[in-house]
């Protein structure tokens, strides 16, 4: 009956309706963020998160190998490469939760990093499934690759920046 009336609350300040201000303030405190209510409903024991972790990373990592034996069709090999990589990422989330995965990933440390692995991602999957276009799914591989590798970095401390100097002494040459 709790449900039903808050069900009939929501509609009513959704068309506008005036709410009482006790029910109001009390809806405020009980909803929860999205991201909240998944970790709260997805409650898993250690055991859990890790087997989770090891199916989730091991077909990534399969996957990723396996997109190996289509390497010579860059549309085959985009969309098995990119699921492999999306089911490692994913495979964090069972070990530190996915709220928790998402605040790292956004936190301004790794946020252009996240941005541009992502990004990458759906280049990949475009050129894939959409554009089919060998040349431009093959460079979007290697995109997403590095991609990859920078997103990586940002959970090392100073890696990026190490990688970055060692670039820049290589490639700065003076005549």
């Amino acid at each position: 009956m709790d449900k039903m009336n808050h069900a009939f609350e929501k509609m009513k300040m959704m068309v506008g309706m005036e709410v009482e201000e006790e029910q109001r303030a009390a809806e405020e405190e009980s909803s929860l963020s999205f991201m909240e209510d998944l970790n709260r409903d997805c409650a898993l024991t250690t055991k859990q998160r890790f087997y989770g972790f090891a199916i989730c990373l091991s077909a990534g990592l399969t996957c990723t190998l396996l997109s190996m034996l289509v390497f010579f069709n860059p549309v085959k090999f985009g969309i098995t490469f990119t699921m492999g990589n999306l089911m490692a990422l994913g495979s964090t989330a069972f070990l530190i939760g996915p709220q928790r995965q998402v605040t790292m990933m956004l936190d301004p440390a790794r946020i252009y990093a996240t941005a541009l692995y992502l990004a990458s991602i759906i280049i990949a999957l475009f050129c894939a499934l959409y554009v089919r276009n060998k040349l431009l799914t093959l460079l979007a591989i290697i995109l997403e690759f590095s991609g990859l590798i920078w997103y990586s970095l940002s959970y090392i401390p100073f890696a990026r920046t190490m990688v970055s100097k060692v670039f820049m002494t290589c490639f700065d040459t003076e005549f």
